[in-house]
């Protein structure tokens, strides 16, 4: 296969991981609450649920390593640590949220059955198809993504180009930083970290391509896939504030599924539901199976390992997939102002020249972001008076963007530490 086409298959095999069904019903509701100012709330989405995932490919394409090499320089002990932590969230939060997406879009508007019921017979099959493995959902994967992709794209133009009332005014106080904290919510910054690792691996396995061949193919693809999220994001954003003078609207998935009744009908909106649900139940098995693998090669290549994984995980589905999208997303936020940060200055570190990204660079940026996301944190624990003078001390915490400016001072002190020492050491020889 030549490397153009093989580019191609790859940009559409990462658009596919990166569009998760559960990211569809963010950009619209963002874009509805940000109304008049949806450019903003777009410009800081795409920062974070575009930019950074696909940094992270092209991190990935430098790298050629798995995932523990990302986070590799800062220490083998850390990198292990950060990828269990990594799947660990993952399966407790963006997997379950398959299962409630899938209940409120596409099974409670039709049938009568409680949402607990619902994730238990969901998580059931996700076990099978993971203790089971088969090529049937990769199949229907590649089948799923172009129609859904169609039908938002239907969707959008038909609902951009009707009359409406005039947009209401942004609910937020600061809506470019809403939409890159919004951006969070899809975890693609995650998903670039894990699924860059098994794009590398699945190249390598080929033995077709050299290093500079794989590094163009894999960066390339990457902008493809990147250029594809940002036209469906924005203009699922741009519907979104199109309509926010004249809809009433409480959670996400049931404003999905309204544009869709608006311009496609009932039987367009059923149509777009069962397609959601196919897409929620693939990523499902993909997260589950993934995480039970991370698992397995932990414990010296362990089957055993790999189905109590497996189980755990559909259990922990279950548990939590019984909740509303929107409790879910809540529940999320401590997690992700944990992690996130970490995981971008991880990202822009590997991406960045050799040159300004020393072991000692990692290590210091990294534990910079770590202290100063903190507060963070910590106002989804305890109550947000107690950390409120803290706080205000650090530029940007009240944005939830703390950890930014000391993570940019530390890197820069640290190379210039670097270029001091190496001009020293060559004066000296």
């Amino acid at each position: 296969m030549n490397p153009t086409k093989q580019t191609i298959i790859i940009a559409f095999a990462l658009f596919s991981l990166f569009f998760g069904a559960g990211n569809l019903i963010l950009p619209p509701f963002l874009g509805y609450n940000a109304g008049d100012g949806w450019i903003w709330v777009l410009i800081g989405f795409t920062i974070s649920a575009v930019i950074i995932p696909i940094l992270a490919i092209y991190g990935h394409a430098k790298l050629q390593g798995t995932m523990l090499d990302f986070a590799n320089k800062v220490s083998p002990k850390f990198a292990i640590i950060y990828s269990i932590l990594i799947y660990i969230i993952s399966i407790t939060l963006p997997s379950p949220r398959t299962a409630s997406v899938t209940y409120e879009m596409a099974v409670e508007p039709f049938f009568e059955i409680s949402s607990l019921g619902l994730s238990s017979i969901y998580f059931a099959l996700v076990l099978i198809f993971v203790l089971n493995r088969t090529k049937v959902l990769s199949i229907i994967g590649k089948f799923l993504t172009p129609l859904i992709v169609l039908i938002l794209l239907i969707i959008i133009c038909l609902g951009l180009f009707t009359e409406v009332e005039s947009f209401r005014n942004s609910i937020f106080n600061n809506s470019f930083v809403e939409g890159i904290l919004e951006g969070y919510q899809t975890f693609d910054a995650i998903g670039g970290v894990v699924v860059g690792g098994v794009i590398v691996i699945s190249l390598s396995l080929q033995g077709k391509f050299n290093y500079e061949e794989k590094k163009k193919m894999i960066a390339k693809s990457g902008l493809i896939a990147g250029l594809g999220l940002f036209i469906i994001y924005g203009g699922l954003i741009a519907l979104g504030a199109h309509n926010s003078g004249e809809l009433i609207i409480e959670n996400r998935p049931e404003l999905l599924s309204t544009l869709s009744l608006q311009t496609l009908g009932n039987i367009g909106n059923a149509f777009l539901s069962v397609l959601v649900a196919l897409a929620c139940f693939t990523t499902a098995v993909g997260i589950v199976t993934g995480t039970a693998d991370f698992v397995k090669g932990l414990m010296g290549n362990s089957q055993r390992a790999y189905i109590i994984t497996g189980i755990v995980g559909c259990v922990l589905g279950v548990l939590m997939g019984q909740f509303d999208v929107h409790y879910i997303i809540v529940v999320a936020l401590p997690a992700l102002m944990f992690i996130y940060p970490i995981t971008i200055v991880l990202i822009i570190l590997n991406v960045v020249p050799e040159k300004w990204a020393s072991k000692l660079v990692f290590r210091g940026v990294v534990l910079a972001t770590f202290i100063f996301s903190i507060p963070d944190f910590l106002k989804f624990i305890i109550s947000e008076e107690k950390i409120t003078p803290i706080k205000e001390m650090i530029p940007f915490s009240e944005y939830s963007m703390g950890w930014v400016l000391p993570a940019f001072i530390v890197f820069v002190l640290l190379n210039v530490l670097n270029f001091r020492n190496k001009k020293t050491d060559t004066e000296l020889t």
